[in-house]
């Protein structure tokens, strides 16, 4: 056990302490706990003052909404105003699972964690610790990544505690996330469009609903969270470039960031995967940047990968964490 500097612990998420971070929920306080895809930082989405503190303790505009997590399809009723057929098979298929789904919000959620909008983005996850969390609380749970707005979302524990650990109530330990990278985002209101490329394949979300748009641009003003133009950074200046095309002069200074095989000159190197796993290096991904941020190297070049399945994931977050503007 480790204590943040309010004096609160990371703790591992026992059923004794999942119980007190419920309660610590309930109470109107923040709890960072593990998802599949990473750890978010979670609190009463029916509870317009706890969700403020999110956005408080994550630095994040208000005018970029939360993704709220509920246990089942009964407590889905309760967060949205009705779930339409693509809807349903989307959950048939991939819930409990790293699928949000953003439909018409109900009265029930506050203004705050749409961020004004008629719509909620909504999840049924599947990690064993969020699903007893939602079943101790016995609300819906809003939680964004538990991080600093824009900077590298959380895989581990130690991560939230060095990001922002004084500003959880409890942070619960669970190990390393599964999949590593967020949530794939599909708007079924008011058109069908997939908003975010994530843990679940673009084609396997046609394969149940057919082809659909694909909006993943960048936007000032997003129905959804991951789509401002910079984010998932480290603090460590990012680019996109093959190895091989650097001067080796500009490598001594740097880390590189390999997709399947290693680069030479650099100060350190990793792989994401040696065998060309998309979802392997995806597990890894922000595990890898997370490590190399904290050498205080000048700057991390990062091999693209193939633009297909996960691939498409990986690299739009390589792309925001390389934005300059």
């Amino acid at each position: 056990m480790t204590k943040n500097h309010a004096g609160m612990a990371r703790i591992p998420a026992t059923p004794e302490n999942i119980e007190r971070a419920a309660a610590a929920i309930r109470a109107g306080d923040l709890v960072a706990f593990p998802t599949e895809t990473v750890y978010g930082l979670g609190a009463n989405a029916f509870d317009p003052q706890a969700v403020a503190k999110i956005f408080e303790a994550k630095r994040r505009p208000t005018f970029d909404p939360l993704i709220v997590h509920v246990l089942d399809l009964d407590g889905l009723a309760q967060v949205v105003a009705e779930i339409p057929p693509p809807a349903r098979k989307l959950a048939q298929a991939f819930w409990p699972g790293p699928l949000t789904i953003v439909l018409e919000r109900s009265e029930r959620i506050p203004g705050i964690v749409t961020s004004g909008l008629p719509t909620v983005a909504v999840r049924i996850p599947a990690h064993a610790v969020a699903r007893d969390l939602l079943a101790c609380a016995g609300v819906p749970i809003a939680a964004p990544s538990a991080n600093p707005f824009g900077f590298l979302s959380p895989t581990r524990a130690i991560h939230v505690e060095r990001w922002i650990g004084d500003a959880a109530a409890i942070i619960l330990d669970a190990g390393r996330t599964e999949h590593g990278v967020e949530s794939t985002i599909v708007q079924i209101v008011p058109e069908l469009a997939i908003l975010r490329y994530g843990a679940i394949e673009a084609e396997r979300i046609e394969d149940v609903l057919g082809p659909i748009a694909r909006r993943i641009e960048s936007s000032s003003h997003p129905v959804a969270p991951g789509q401002l133009p910079m984010h998932y950074a480290p603090r460590t200046p990012l680019r996109i470039v093959h190895g091989a095309d650097v001067p080796w002069e500009e490598r001594s200074g740097a880390a590189y960031v390999a997709f399947a095989n290693d680069a030479h000159g650099y100060a350190t190197t990793r792989v994401l995967s040696r065998s060309g796993d998309l979802r392997e290096a995806a597990g890894r991904l922000f595990d890898v940047l997370h490590e190399l941020d904290a050498l205080g190297l000048a700057r991390i070049d990062v091999e693209p990968v193939p633009e297909h399945g996960l691939g498409l994931a990986i690299m739009d977050r390589l792309r925001r964490a390389s934005y300059a503007g």
